[in-house]
């Protein structure tokens, strides 16, 4: 069952690896597939310039609420919200689209679930773009390093129960107002505060990174590989980044051979929102069929 939204956009739920996720879709249906995965604290409604570019060039553009956020499910426990489940939902999402590979776009935590995705799932990922999200090695190297640890600061303060998202959601979420008025208009600040409520808080966003950290000190971390990504990958870095240094930014050359970064001046962290022209330019040019030659 689907509903079409005032903006033109249709709204599917999809039932993938035992959840119900939310998915806004936009453009041909036979086009070829692009899936775009936000970051954290968002909801499908980031991807909103990129949904109408992509479409426009004859794509079919879907971005879904990942499990967690807004109209998906948000199940109770930290342990449904590993790495190995949410880049399961994604290769499921692309079958029950009816295809066998998609082009993965990424920011922020959608960058890292699509960096696993392309690890994890290779045959399903076509083409990988990923915006202001490091490579897990570059960082896992960076929180080594003193200066992206500070940086990071608030991924340590998120390991605390319950009080980070009582602290996000207080006096109806102005912390993230102020963020969010910052690179949006101001009627679209009102989309994300209400993806918040509807997920109930950000308890689901919250727990990506308490099932990060408790990976990363987990004895069968020593187990994980990081295997080399083959398909032709696209690094679009908007910087100033408040939350990632410019020096983990490019995926290593042995992990990636087939990689490109773009650096996006004035883009900042929120690049697909800061400067959507450029990204949809860089984003539509490299996923053509004849795109992405390096």
């Amino acid at each position: 069952m689907s509903s079409i939204d005032q903006d033109g956009f249709h709204h599917r739920f999809f039932d993938v690896s035992g959840v119900r996720l939310h998915a806004a879709l936009h453009g041909p249906p036979k086009g070829d597939l692009v899936v775009l995965l936000h970051g954290f604290p968002e909801y499908w409604g980031a991807w909103k310039h990129q949904l109408r570019a992509l479409a426009d060039a004859g794509f079919y553009a879907v971005a879904p609420d990942l499990r967690g956020y807004n109209l998906s499910d948000r199940p109770a426990g930290v342990a449904a919200y590993s790495i190995e489940k949410l880049s399961g939902d994604v290769a499921a999402l692309i079958r029950a689209l009816g295809r066998d590979q998609a082009v993965v776009v990424g920011h922020d935590w959608g960058g890292g679930v699509a960096w696993d995705v392309a690890m994890r799932f290779p045959d399903v990922v076509k083409k990988l773009v990923v915006m202001n999200c490091p490579h897990p090695k570059r960082m896992a190297d960076g929180l080594r390093n003193a200066r992206q640890m500070r940086k990071s600061w608030y991924m340590f303060f998120f390991q605390i129960p319950w009080l980070p998202e009582r602290l996000l959601a207080t006096d109806d979420y102005r912390g993230l107002r102020r963020t969010f008025a910052k690179i949006l208009p101001p009627a679209e600040v009102e989309g994300f505060i209400e993806a918040a409520r509807n997920a109930g808080g950000l308890r689901g966003g919250v727990n990506y990174y308490r099932a990060m950290f408790r990976k990363i000190w987990s004895p069968s971390m020593k187990k994980e590989v990081i295997r080399p990504i083959q398909c032709p990958v696209r690094v679009l870095w908007g910087r100033p980044d408040a939350f990632l240094g410019d020096e983990i930014a490019e995926p290593p050359t042995d992990l990636v051979p087939h990689a490109r970064t773009v650096w996006i001046d004035g883009g900042t962290h929120w690049v697909q929102n800061k400067a959507p022209e450029r990204v949809n330019e860089e984003l539509i040019s490299f996923v053509r069929p004849n795109g992405g030659h390096n």
